[in-house]
């Protein structure tokens, strides 16, 4: 048995801190950020995390962000009383100082959503999708100061079908994570793990999601406007404006060409359950689910059931 920190904050990490909990192993302390408010009333709440942490009764300590820039001072007083053999990351959020990494002296693992060196950093399921990968996974890597660039432990593939959301795949590496974890943390107890380093030269980034990632540019493939509409999901989503109005875009389908050509951002078909519109090239994409900004989702069928909207208008270009 070892004794284990963990370090995690939104729902992606909560199957690998359960999984902890029912595993032969000791969890010490869990580390979360603070609470802060949420959700569509904004009141101030647990993270997801933190809400397991206590439904177990398990110590939780949540340092602020200046906290953790001064190189942990304080909190490394706080997390060495913990006395932990290992610490674990799961999605925690926070860059973590090298005296905090070391101070577990099993060291610090990390459950990463990508198949390492690929897409290293803050939003790797939601830009693999965006870029039309048709496979992703998970990798146990030992934390190090540069950013997810620290040696394999362990990893597992998992495919993403051609209209998965994000949502969906990261809960199936939410899953996989945690049992991929659990083996390599046993592997590593029993000496049967050997970490490899990472091709550095093969290694992409995926910066953090913005608001602006989701303006839609019509002239760009429907492949790839499928593909952003799925990868935004939930947010910020896709969004396009019609009139003066955004429309967030939830769902959407990849059509064949229009048999007469039309300008990108051009509705060629607003009939019964079909909204379509024109794109840069390779098809046309099918609108199945738009939601008008501050009202509810809404299909297809639905929204132009109570939208004027005629083949022949346009969005809005970018």
């Amino acid at each position: 048995m070892v004794r284990i920190v963990f370090y995690g904050t939104p729902t992606f990490a909560v199957p690998t801190l359960r999984r902890l909990l029912a595993s032969s192993h000791h969890v010490v302390g869990v580390v979360t950020q603070p609470d802060r408010p949420r959700g569509r009333g904004r009141r101030v709440s647990h993270s997801p995390v933190k809400a397991t942490a206590v439904e177990h009764g398990v110590p939780v300590l949540q340092p602020d962000r200046g906290v953790l820039k001064a190189r942990g001072f304080g909190f490394l007083d706080e997390l060495r009383a913990l006395d932990a053999d290992l610490a674990v990351v799961a999605a925690y959020g926070r860059i973590l100082p090298d005296a905090v990494l070391a101070a577990p002296r099993l060291g610090t693992l990390n459950v990463h959503a990508s198949l390492l060196p690929k897409y290293r950093g803050a939003a790797p399921v939601h830009r693999a999708i965006i870029a039309g990968e048709r496979e992703t996974g998970v990798t146990i890597i030992r934390l190090v100061r540069e950013m997810d660039a620290g040696p394999i432990l362990a990893r597992r593939t998992h495919p993403i079908g051609a209209n998965d959301l994000s949502t969906e795949v990261e809960t199936a590496l939410a899953e996989m994570g945690a049992d991929l974890l659990v083996e390599a943390t046993e592997g590593l107890v029993a000496g049967m793990v050997t970490e490899q380093e990472q091709n550095h030269a093969d290694a992409t980034f995926a910066p953090r999601i913005t608001r602006d990632d989701g303006r839609i540019d019509w002239h760009l493939p429907a492949e790839t406007l499928h593909n952003l509409i799925r990868g935004l999901h939930p947010w910020p989503r896709a969004y396009g404006f019609n009139e003066g109005t955004r429309y967030l875009i939830h769902r959407s389908t990849v059509l064949p060409p229009p048999s007469v050509p039309a300008a990108p951002g051009t509705i060629v078909e607003a009939t019964g359950d079909r909204l379509v519109v024109a794109t840069g090239s390779g098809g046309a994409l099918a609108l199945t689910e738009i939601q008008p900004e501050g009202r509810r989702p809404l299909e297809a069928r639905a929204l132009l059931a109570g939208h004027r909207w005629t083949a022949g208008m346009r969005f809005d270009s970018v």
